[in-house]
């Protein structure tokens, strides 16, 4: 579930994390008051949304001086089951009794599509349910021992005219219109008695199934343990799973402990249960691009399982790898992108280029699951896991990628580059799929396979020749972006890309080598956004969603590639005082947070408003990554003096290689 801004419902998912998307119009809710409607996004109403502290259950708080009330609210996903809860704490600011009403809008589109929905008042239960096919939505209410809906109104929604039910509460009573159908909403009201500066305390609940009976009977577990407890117990949950590692975060300060927590439980709410590791579960950009990012692409998802994995959250991992296990092909590579139920999504990649017949992949998303399983094991010596996913995870891909090269260049073949926007030879695909021929060597001595084991690292170590041949700028002093498909021949692409902070965190080069060295300071010094923002842009004339058109200004400023400086400052460091960088920028990307502490893709580089959806997955997982290895590289300096000299010798050939052994009251 997702909230806009207003504090409107925007997203409402099942079964899977990202799919399928039952929200059609916003859900609201509004206050009848002294003669007056007000929904909560009204500019009546001041609007605070944030979360209880390490826990995905929310704090908002809602005010309107000018109706005398303020609401405290606290929302969450049951941890056990498929059911939503609410509690809504309605302070009287005056000191005279008062009688109002609580009005909820709902506007389904059941499978994401608004035809053959019924909206019902369900007399059992005094409930409303919304059903289409094999997926029901029960809504029900209580305020003190009174459980059951008071009012209720189910009509047309967007159809002959009819905006739908929420004007239907303008005069303070609904219809009780008791069912339609087709495109339909509903809007439920409950009446309260406030006393003279009184509270009153009302719980709502949503619950998912599939069948009618399913709903029922989770409406009736909600009845029998109370919301109350609910609400609790599922606060308690997430505060124990964020810090059940106990792990001493003192080194840190105060505001990147609270970013960094907040990331770790984002990451999990974007993880579906079947594994599936979604980008971002914010429909918002759809309104521009006619899609949404509620994906799965296995680049990204190694990346951010990679970060939970080093933060102690191995079973973010383990889940990811098996679902990436079902997903990828017989052949041993992935295709752009997968549904969080595993199904392939919608792709732009085409499987023809000029009349011949191509593969539509990038290939370093195949890569960097290896990469990712490969340090997985480091980390947990799970072997029995490795042995079963070695055939479809390690050597059918391994094997497709040694195959899947240019015999002139010895680089990996043309395939889409990391931002989905060019095909070609990249630096970050290359240094991707090195590493993760790195990693099959390493898994395949596991099994004494020898021959295996050398025909894998001479391949990265022929791939990492050949970027030096033939992707290293010479008269620049730096990586080009890489190689791009022309007119039958591959050509050279100057532009300076963030991206090619891949050439160190994957191992391929050491971090204080010139090779990294002039590439990142190139970075750095051209991506760098030169406004009071700040931040780097992906790449030099980046113009995805551009918003400023303005010399200073390569692009909008993202906050992953503004953290891959950090990474390099991380990695390069042999003093405390040279990792100092890596935490600055980490506040630079706090400082772009949402008060919630909610991350966007990217922000406007004049105002720092978030654009592109939030939160990010990946932007969180950044975070985490670099803290991961700051806290890593500060302990191991911390140590003495005397190791410093070996730490830049050692960092660079473990640090990213695949070789690295508050209550609800």
């Amino acid at each position: 579930m997702a909230f806009d801004a207003q504090y409107r419902l925007a997203d409402l998912y099942y079964p899977h994390v990202g799919l399928e998307n039952h929200a059609g119009e916003r859900f609201r809710f509004g206050v009848w008051a002294d003669g007056v409607l007000s929904w909560i996004e009204d500019e009546r109403w001041q609007r605070t949304l944030g979360y209880l502290r390490e826990t995905i259950v929310t704090d908002v708080r809602c005010q309107s001086d000018e109706l005398g009330l303020r609401i405290r609210c606290n929302d969450a996903v049951d941890s056990e089951r498929d059911v939503y809860i609410r509690k809504l704490v309605i302070k009287n600011l005056r000191d005279e009794p008062r009688q109002i009403k609580i009005f909820f809008h709902h506007g389904f589109d059941l499978y994401g599509n608004p035809t053959g929905d019924t909206a019902m008042f369900d007399p059992d239960s005094r409930s409303i349910i919304h059903y289409k096919s094999k997926r029901y939505f029960l809504i029900n209410a209580a305020i003190d021992d009174r459980v059951g809906i008071d009012e209720y109104a189910c009509g047309r929604s967007g159809v002959g005219g009819s905006e739908g039910t929420w004007h239907d509460a303008d005069d303070g009573v609904l219809s009780m219109n008791a069912i339609q159908q087709g495109a339909v909403d509903s809007t439920v009201g409950l009446a309260i008695d406030l006393e003279a500066n009184g509270t009153a305390t009302v719980y709502y609940w949503l619950c998912a199934g599939k069948r009618y009976g399913d709903v029922r009977d989770l409406d009736r577990t909600v009845r029998q343990e109370t919301p109350a407890r609910i609400l609790s117990r599922t606060g308690s949950l997430w505060y124990t799973w964020v810090n059940k590692t106990g792990e001493d975060l003192s080194d840190l300060p105060e505001e990147i402990i609270e970013l960094y927590r907040r990331s770790l439980l984002v990451v999990k709410t974007q993880c579906d249960h079947d594994g599936g590791i979604v980008a971002a579960t914010d429909s918002d950009i759809e309104w521009g691009h006619n899609d949404h990012y509620s994906y799965i692409w296995p680049r990204d998802a190694a990346l951010v399982a990679d970060a939970m994995d080093r933060a102690g959250f191995h079973d973010v991992a383990r889940r990811f790898l098996t679902f990436a296990h079902d997903t990828i092909s017989d052949d041993g590579y992935f295709l752009h992108k997968y549904a969080p139920d595993g199904a392939l999504a919608p792709s732009w990649s085409p499987w023809v280029r000029n009349g011949v017949k191509q593969l539509p992949i990038q290939e370093d998303e195949t890569a960097l699951v290896l990469w990712l399983l490969a340090r997985h094991y480091e980390r947990t010596r799970d072997l029995d896991f490795i042995r079963a996913a070695y055939k479809r995870l390690v050597v059918q891909p391994a094997d497709f990628m040694v195959a899947y090269r240019d015999p002139a260049t010895g680089l990996p073949l043309p395939s889409f580059d990391i931002w989905e926007e060019r095909q070609g030879v990249f630096t970050f695909t290359a240094s991707a799929v090195c590493a993760g021929l790195e990693a099959a060597a390493a898994l395949a001595s596991l099994f004494n396979e020898q021959e295996r084991q050398a025909r894998y690292r001479s391949a990265a170590a022929e791939i990492r020749d050949a970027m030096v041949r033939h992707l290293w700028l010479d008269d620049e002093n730096r990586f080009a972006r890489g190689l791009l498909v022309g007119d039958g021949e591959l050509k050279i692409d100057r532009t300076i890309d963030a991206s090619a902070f891949a050439t160190f965190f994957f191992g391929v080069f050491p971090a204080d080598s010139a090779l990294v060295e002039e590439t990142m300071r190139a970075v750095r010094e051209k991506l760098w956004v030169q406004t009071e923002i700040g931040g780097v842009a992906r790449y030099e004339s980046d113009t995805y969603q551009k918003a400023v058109d303005s010399d200073g200004v390569p692009g909008n400023p993202w906050l992953i590639c503004t953290l891959w400086l950090a990474e390099h400052a991380v990695a390069r460091a042999t003093s405390v005082a040279e990792l100092q960088p890596a935490l600055d920028l980490v506040r630079w990307a706090r400082s772009k947070a949402r008060p919630s502490l909610i991350l966007p893709e990217q922000v406007h580089p004049t105002t720092g408003a978030a654009l592109s959806v939030a939160p990010f997955t990946w932007s969180h997982a950044q975070v985490i990554s670099v803290v991961r290895g700051y806290l890593d590289a500060l302990r191991f300096l911390r140590r003495g003096s005397g190791e410093i000299s070996s730490r830049a010798t050692e960092k660079n050939a473990r640090a990213n290689s695949v070789d690295k052994p508050e209550t609800i009251s």
